[in-house]
């Protein structure tokens, strides 16, 4: 079965380190130059996953969540731009800071509170991830959207 088909049906990990390792596993199936949009809540392990995802990129540096610098840029296989976009007001926002320039093919853009920019990320193939929590050290990430060509 395909990452793909898995996470459309809902993958629930149990701890931090599953939900790492699910991210790594995703990052593998992800084409060159794309994005992943992250959706949640507060605490759903959109950061957790991120870091998974960096593993998966080749990236063994510490990946921390950009909350208040609004975006980290990490090297690895392939270049990982990660952005927070809580505190960005709209789309406007997100292009004003100019991350064109920072996305060195091959990259990801991952983007953490991405339902407050979609307009942003239609220039990129993008899979959308939607975080919950499922209980004490339990978390469902589900794809709720993905371009056809990508899978």
């Amino acid at each position: 079965m395909q990452i793909s088909d898995e996470l459309r049906a809902g993958v629930v990990t149990s701890g931090p380190g599953e939900t790492e390792d699910l991210g790594q596993r995703v990052a593998a199936a992800l084409p060159p130059d794309a994005a992943i949009a992250l959706v949640g809540d507060l605490g759903c392990g959109k950061t957790t996953f991120v870091r998974g995802l960096a593993r998966g990129l080749g990236i063994r540096g510490n990946v921390t969540s950009p909350t208040y610098t609004l975006y980290n840029v990490y090297t690895g296989d392939r270049q990982l731009l990660h952005l927070d976009a809580y505190r960005l007001e709209n789309e406007a926002a997100a292009e004003a800071l100019l991350l064109e320039e920072f996305l060195q093919s091959p990259f990801l853009l991952a983007v953490e509170w991405a339902d407050r920019i979609p307009g942003f990320l239609k220039a990129w193939p993008c899979w959308w991830l939607r975080l919950s929590i499922e209980g004490p050290e339990h978390h469902c990430l589900r794809l709720v959207g993905a371009p056809s060509a990508q899978e």
